[in-house]
């Protein structure tokens, strides 16, 4: 199940959202899942480093907040990458 979905010229993103702790650490961070529909589609994972808590549901909550302008930054800044 999607988040997000998000339109962005000729493609629709579908977001989903997880929170993951690494190792030896008590802090749970962000971390979204991008998947596009169309001829090409493409998939990646982005880390949200600016969110992190001690908190897993605190990470839902911070993630409510982002906004879709958030998000389609993300997607840009990992294809202008790639």
């Amino acid at each position: 199940m999607a988040w997000r979905v998000l339109e962005m010229g000729d493609e629709v993103w579908t977001v989903s959202i997880a929170a993951e702790r690494r190792a030896n650490s008590n802090q749970w961070g962000l971390v979204l899942s991008f998947r596009s529909s169309g001829q090409n589609p493409r998939r990646f994972w982005a880390e949200v480093p600016e969110i992190q808590s001690t908190s897993k549901g605190a990470i839902y909550t911070q993630a409510e907040k982002l906004s879709d302008r958030d998000l389609g930054e993300l997607v840009t800044a990992h294809l202008a990458r790639h």
